[in-house]
């Protein structure tokens, strides 16, 4: 449209998160990315803070892990589990879906967000799932 401004200086700029407690990552990428409405959480692993695996070999440690380490990216922001809207899960092997399955649904309750679940290789060997996961911001509220 003639007279709009570019879409560059109509959008806010991205916040790169980078929490405490995360491992700070060995390649080109941020553990999230927040806009005023959204939060992309990066596909997150059972890496511990000090950078080593957490659960060789046990897909629901490893899943649980993972799992709080979305959470405590979207802590950064004050979001939580809850304000999660979509995941998607990369596996390595579905022989291990149903533990899996079970640990992420203990960690997310009855909260139920979109998922997809994929087979697929992963960045390393000892790594049996990596999720990533977007949240929405709630609106503040208008008196």
């Amino acid at each position: 449209m003639t007279g709009e401004a570019p879409l560059s200086d109509r959008l806010e700029t991205p916040q790169m998160l980078a929490p405490a407690g995360l491992m700070t990552p060995r390649a080109h990428y941020s553990h999230g990315v927040a806009t005023e409405e959204w939060v992309f959480v990066a596909g997150e692993t059972a890496t511990g803070p000090d950078g080593q695996l957490v659960g060789v070999d046990d897909i629901t440690a490893q899943t649980t892990q993972t799992i709080a380490n979305i959470a405590t990216v979207l802590a950064e922001v004050g979001l939580g589990l809850g304000d999660v809207v979509s995941t998607t899960v990369y596996l390595p092997s579905f022989d291990h879906y149903r533990a899996f399955d079970a640990a992420y649904a203990a960690a997310f309750g009855e909260h139920r967000p979109a998922r997809a679940t994929l087979g697929c290789t992963l960045v390393h060997p000892a790594l049996l799932v990596e999720i990533q996961a977007v949240a929405v911001r709630p609106r503040p509220s208008v008196p």
